[in-house]
């Protein structure tokens, strides 16, 4: 699949892992850095989404989206673990549930662009998750520097998901470095990380903006682990 993504907060917030552990599922490792796990809450808004070489399709093609998410890994592969990911799209929320086993849910959302910030709204139907607030960047975007905390929360190429049954699935994702900006948010209602169980410390979250990053997503594939007596376990795919 094809996707450019818009106007995007990472609202990042340190979490206890022994708190997070019990919403993971077992076969993930949670992906610690100095000892902390993260949560992240990211609203943005998508276009041009589609499979490659085909058209768009009408009412799936351009909506807002937003999702809390971890960090984990697996066989010493990282990549992010969605806890939750609302779309304005009911068709793009049935498809993604089908397709990549994802838990997507179905909400009313409006991104505003108001001068240089984003206003932003998202309350999950017939469920108590909602996201109220506004926010901007501060500073112009740079790449940040490899073992550096925001390429550990951000420079991530896959996802992992799991199905019914438990089985573990993993998706590739492509896309250029971020061009993160520095960002200051004011966050009016934020349920969204509750309504998963989390409960979120009470403090600044660590802020940081994109303007826009076009991405190619792949289809899952199962996912295990092998290992030779005397090494390390390696990734198997299949």
């Amino acid at each position: 699949m094809r996707q450019v993504w818009h106007d995007l907060l990472f609202a990042h917030w340190q979490v206890n892992p022994d708190n997070l552990r019990p919403l993971v599922p077992a076969p993930l490792e949670l992906d610690i850095y100095d000892g902390h796990a993260w949560v992240a809450v990211t609203p943005f808004h998508m276009s041009d989404v589609r499979m490659r070489a085909l058209p768009a399709i009408p009412g799936m093609s351009a909506f807002p989206e937003l999702n809390v998410r971890t960090y984990v890994k697996f066989g010493g592969v990282p990549g992010v673990f969605f806890f939750s990911l609302d779309a304005a799209s009911r068709s793009a929320v049935i498809g993604a549930r089908a397709a990549f086993f994802l838990p997507y849910y179905h909400a009313e959302m409006r991104a505003e662009i108001e001068g240089a910030s984003i206003r932003y709204q998202s309350r999950r139907r017939n469920f108590p998750a909602e996201f109220r607030g506004s926010y901007r960047p501060v500073a112009r975007p740079r790449r940040r520097e490899k073992g550096s905390l925001e390429c550990f929360l951000t420079e991530r190429y896959c996802l992992y998901a799991t199905t019914p049954r438990g089985k573990l699935l993993l998706a590739d994702i492509h896309h250029l470095p971020w061009p993160l900006q520095d960002a200051e948010a004011a966050i009016e209602v934020n349920t969204m990380a509750e309504a998963a169980g989390i409960r979120l410390p009470d403090q600044p979250p660590l802020l940081h903006f994109s303007k826009r990053l076009e991405v190619l997503v792949w289809w899952p594939q199962r996912v295990g682990l092998t290992s030779i007596e005397g090494s390390r376990p390696t990734l198997q795919r299949g």
